[in-house]
């Protein structure tokens, strides 16, 4: 079945002609290592400014030039006047809010990777001069699967860096990119639910679906799932800026309701994608098969970009939910966060899922999430940690509330969160064997870990998801790591840092991140893993980190699916032999 933006396609593909490649990647050299790089502005293989309008042509002029929106608060950019005092002042206050980098042609909603050369400021005469950093060159407005191939097409043959972006949710820094040419995805926003599944694929489901295009964010498709009657829900993440189609399912996607009824990625049932070849095609369990399995988790813009998908929806269920808050200090506040961490396995054992947030000194849940529970059910589920917590002399805070269904719990209890931050982040899975027979251990991991601060690390703080998406699904045949299936808890770990900072401050930075703040998790849960949408772009062994027992075959199929390299994301399937030399800017494979 695929989607509405075939037509437009169609018609492209008839009325287009194949661009030619132009110069092989240039070479350079880096630190005594010779490389094949993507073409950039200096290089004489950069495409000519007649290219670049003949682009544009073929994606109905929604082909732009980057000016970050600070640079309406700087004097100039690239030799132009730009300041903007109402443009400045809508930069400024929109800086720290979610749903105003969504909007914006090419953000982060996590600054470190762009390296704040424009950032918005208050004073237009600062020293600083606004450059582009590591933000994209060009970028194209895509209205159409067409104004992707375009885009697709143009980046392969002119052997250019490639990113897609939708909202900028981006922890990890892979929706930007120095001197690439971007494709920004966030106005695919089509939503179509049937209540009975004919597509493509498994015909075994009889249950209801939602085709949703490549833009959609979480609480948009959270609200129109509501709206149906009766009722419905799909599992999606937990902060509601994420761009639901897209990286979110390709590295998996956990969520609030991911131990009651799975991954989002395990009820994908087809994609429409744009490959590197520039071919539109459908991926599902009878239609190219593996490039389905891969596209289940495999990771972010790896095998192909995302014009739209369709999954499963489920009965929207009662559910209630907890708060809890202990603000203790020193030995008796870790006395506490061990008996709330400890239970995580009776936690998703009865299908729940947990967000807090930990510091040296505070752990904030908001919320205990209990699909298909009343208040009596979850008290009741919850009895052991509040009588831990007594029995340790532990204070602490706590409401209940029910709710008629997931959605009302989820726009009651969940808290919007900001933009703006800049640092590293990590984290690590742990399983049901790491709780039940190191979970002291993971908690002094965690005192560790947020006790890391100090000069030239930053801040140090762990966001946390008690999540078991095996309490719902034992067995899937997909591409996320096989750990996910025993999971009991994961926690995202972050380290502020400027992104201005001197290298060297940044390599501390990325030391301490690695080698402390994540070893310490390492090292207490062997039978762990990382998260590829939310962890150390470091991590040691990253292919077994991220992927376990399923990397072979991921790396094959990325042979196989873009051999040329055409969509790259670091630390995903294939990316071994690539680097960004010269500082983190060109993106070149490694030859010799």
């Amino acid at each position: 079945m695929l989607s509405l933006y075939i037509l437009p396609f169609l018609l492209s593909f008839l009325f287009s002609t194949p661009i030619e490649a132009q110069d092989k990647a240039p070479l350079a050299t880096w630190n005594g290592r010779q490389y094949r790089c993507k073409c950039y502005k200096t290089d004489a293989c950069w495409p000519a400014t007649a290219s670049w309008n003949e682009l544009n042509t073929t994606v109905n002029g929604n082909l732009f030039k980057v000016v970050p929106p600070g640079a309406t608060c700087y004097n100039t950019f690239d030799g132009k006047s730009t300041y903007n005092q109402q443009q400045c002042q809508a930069a400024n206050s929109g800086w720290s809010r979610e749903d105003w980098h969504a909007e914006q042609q090419i953000t982060n909603m996590w600054t470190f990777w762009t390296n704040h050369t424009c950032n918005p400021t208050t004073n237009r005469n600062n020293a600083q001069q606004c450059t582009l950093g590591h933000l994209p060159e060009f970028v194209i407005m895509a209205k159409t699967a067409a104004h992707i191939k375009a885009g697709v097409d143009f980046a392969r043959s002119n052997n250019l860096r490639l990113l897609i972006r939708n909202t900028g949710h981006d922890f990890m820094g892979r929706s930007t990119g120095y001197g690439s040419l971007a494709i920004n995805t966030h106005s695919f926003k089509d939503v179509k639910f049937v209540s009975t599944y004919t597509g493509p694929g498994d015909q075994e489901w009889k249950g209801g679906a939602v085709t949703v295009g490549a833009g959609i964010q979480g609480r948009e498709l959270y609200k129109l799932a509501n709206q149906q009657s009766p009722k419905v829900v799909v599992v999606g993440g937990e902060c509601p800026t994420v761009g639901f189609a897209g990286g979110y399912i390709q590295g998996g996607g956990h969520g609030p309701m991911a131990s009651f009824y799975g991954m989002a990625a395990d009820h994908v049932l087809s994609f429409d994608v744009v490959l590197a070849n520039g071919t539109l095609t459908t991926a599902s369990s009878t239609t190219n098969p593996d490039l389905f399995w891969a596209l289940k988790g495999g990771g972010p813009s790896t095998f192909a970009a995302i014009v739209s998908l369709t999954v499963k929806t489920f009965p929207e269920v009662p559910s209630a939910g907890v708060t809890l808050s202990i603000r203790s200090t020193g030995d008796l506040f870790w006395k506490g966060v061990t008996v709330f961490h400890n239970l995580a396995n009776l936690y998703v054992e009865n299908g729940m899922f947990v967000y807090y947030e930990l510091s040296s000194n505070s752990l904030n849940v908001q919320p205990f999430v209990g699909p298909n529970m009343t208040k009596t059910r979850i008290e009741t589920v919850l009895k052991p940690l509040f009588d831990g917590l007594k029995a340790a002399g532990v204070q602490y805070t706590t409401s209940t509330r029910e709710f008629p269904t997931f959605f009302d719990l989820y726009t009651a209890m969940f808290q919007d969160e900001s933009a703006g931050f800049s640092g590293l982040v990590g984290g690590r899975l742990f399983t049901k064997e790491d709780i039940r027979t190191r979970g002291d251990d993971i908690v002094k991991g965690y005192k560790t870990a947020v006790g890391a601060g100090g000069a030239g690390g930053g801040f140090t703080a762990i966001i946390g998801h008690i999540v078991g998406p095996g309490y719902a699904l034992p067995k899937v045949d997909n591409a996320i790591h096989p750990s996910w299936r025993n999971a009991s808890s994961f926690s995202i770990t972050m380290v502020s840092v400027d992104g201005a900072a001197s290298l060297s401050a940044k390599a501390t930075a990325q030391n301490r991140l690695t080698n402390v703040v994540d070893k310490a998790l390492r090292d207490a849960s062997p039978s762990g893993a990382a998260y590829v949408n939310e962890g150390d772009l470091e991590e040691p062994n990253w292919q077994q980190a991220y992927w376990g027992s399923n990397y072979p075959r991921l790396l094959e199929l990325k042979k196989k699916w873009d051999p040329e390299g055409v969509f790259y994301a670091r630390t995903t399937p294939g990316t071994e032999d690539w680097e960004s030399i010269e500082w983190g800017s060109r993106l070149c494979k490694k030859v010799s």
